[in-house]
């Protein structure tokens, strides 16, 4: 057998180009690139080609790593010589894709009829320039309750600012406690640089918002009303981070210097009244008590005085917010077990933050049971994925992206979730959905935080299909949870990395 020519002497060998452009790129490249690019036989196909041309590793590398100027001349040739590129470069260039896109046969399917809804929705809420729609999804399931106790008009809000105020303290404080814990960690290690890098956003989850409420209870809106700075947060939030960071150096330096953890938290109550004197500036001060007055859709005065959150909520919400839980659909990890994210949460000695994972037929299956029973469901899902807002539809359909690029996707739900291309980013709530006659969901209906404009004033169509590949979380009463799954709650969660996309923030 002979020996492995070295290094130097397979660069030596003189590299064919027209020869390797010739017969590699026609062949190999049209072979390859097809509907099954990513199949195992492509993959072994191009191996066996190159095999059969007589390159080696090295003449490849030198040819087809870097992006050559006989590269770029292929592949304008062949972009110029499909004609359908360049009606869709006339058309797209000037316009947002997604607009260009639009399938209409798709879209026109989409109509707001449901042969299951809730009564009452409530009217469409406005989030507007902030990231609280996971508050406002839960202060809408909330809010329900209250309308129909004392027959309100369905533009009665539950105060979102209220539980921002807090959940921003308390998250900054469930920072600074991370970075008391972590201070003997190098500043490089992945899991500080990961909390460093957005330590109080205003995302949050179901068992935050759970944990938020139970502590401080809830007001009405008008007890505790929008500010510039609770509607336009960005600002608020680069003054709290700021600081943060600041803090995060001077915890970091006190407790290299042998400072003890006793008085770095003496000093931290130092950092957290800094943090409260910016909140109150940019978004008031919450009240301890207050009088709540309002009139019912036939004009009676309705009235409540001395009453404070907690009671509010105890005696007039009378949600069974901690008989609820979280079920998820993340086909990474088995079904049917328990998780948690490691270092998230906002409340120090709130309860943790825990799914039950399970297949998306059996989310569907017990959400399409709640909304029969009158029931709103809360739900987290990666919303800027084959969505439109001009027409309020999220469809895996609605793009005709292979139309206008002659390009299709083909990632599953798993692979999206490892390779970083879907997370959950919002949350919303399920008042409705339309089922085919025998049983099985053709379309939901989703109650958006974006304002009264868009869809049937503000309501939102969602596919089956895209329910399917980007919802990822739904809350439900224990009561409408199979036991099987309940019972998963009383075993030992397996811990995720701080940085798994199951701990993102909607």
């Amino acid at each position: 057998m002979g020996s492995q020519p070295s290094k130097e002497s397979r660069k030596s060998v003189r590299f064919d180009e027209k020869r390797a452009h010739a017969s590699a790129a026609a062949e190999i490249q049209e072979a390859y690139f097809t509907a099954n690019r990513a199949s195992t036989s492509s993959q072994v196909y191009l191996a066996e080609t190159l095999e059969c041309l007589g390159l080696d590793d090295d003449q490849v590398k030198d040819r087809y790593a870097p992006v050559t100027a006989e590269s770029l001349t292929k592949y304008s040739k062949d972009f110029w010589k499909e004609p359908k590129n360049k009606l869709a470069l006339n058309a797209v260039a000037g316009h947002n894709p997604t607009q260009v896109l639009v399938n209409r046969r798709q879209a026109v399917r989409e109509n707001h009829v449901f042969n299951v809804k809730i009564e009452p929705e409530g009217s469409a809420t406005n989030q507007r320039s902030s990231g609280r729609c996971w508050l406002f999804a839960g202060t809408n399931v909330l809010r329900l309750a209250v309308i129909q106790r004392y027959h309100l008009n369905d533009d009665f809000e539950l105060s979102q600012s209220y539980l921002f105020f807090y959940d921003k303290l308390e998250k900054s404080n469930w920072f600074l406690e991370n970075m008391i814990d972590l201070a003997g960690k190098d500043i490089d290690d992945r899991v500080v640089q990961y909390l460093l890098s957005d330590p109080v956003s205003d995302g949050g989850q179901w068992d935050m918002f759970v944990n938020l409420v139970q502590k401080y209870g809830v007001v009405p809106k008008s007890a505790f009303p929008e500010t510039y700075s609770s509607s336009n947060s960005s600002r608020l939030n680069w003054l709290v981070v700021v600081k943060l960071r600041e803090f995060a150096t001077q915890i970091r330096k006190a407790m290299d210097d042998g400072v003890s953890t006793a008085t770095v938290r003496v000093l931290k109550e130092q950092m957290m009244e800094e943090i409260y004197r910016i909140m109150v500036i940019c978004l008031g001060e919450p009240p301890s008590t207050f009088d709540w007055e309002a009139t019912d859709k036939n004009g009676k005065f309705v009235g409540v005085r001395g009453l404070t959150p907690v009671k509010f909520f105890k005696e007039h919400v009378k949600y069974p917010i901690a008989e609820t839980m979280s079920l998820i659909n993340d086909p990474r990890n088995p079904y049917d077990a328990l998780y948690t994210v490691s270092r998230l949460g906002n409340i120090v000695g709130g309860n943790p933050i825990r799914y039950v994972n399970t297949q998306a037929e059996t989310l569907k299956k017990l959400a399409i049971n709640v909304l029969k029973s009158g029931s709103p469901v809360w739900f987290g899902c990666d919303v800027g994925q084959y969505s439109s807002s001009n027409i309020a539809v999220m469809d895996t359909k609605i793009f005709d992206y292979e139309l206008g690029f002659n390009v299709s996707f083909g990632l599953t739900k798993k692979q999206r979730l490892l390779y970083g291309e879907s997370l959950m980013t919002h949350a919303m709530v399920f008042t409705g959905v339309h089922l085919d006659e025998n049983g099985s969901p053709i379309r939901w209906r989703v109650e958006n935080s974006w304002g009264e404009t868009s869809g049937d004033h503000g309501y939102w169509i969602m596919s089956d299909a895209w329910f399917s590949e980007f919802v990822y979380q739904i809350v439900l009463k224990k009561a409408d949870v199979p036991r099987k799954l309940t019972d998963l709650l009383n075993t030992e969660p397996t811990v995720l990395p701080a940085y798994d996309p199951m701990g993102s923030l909607a």
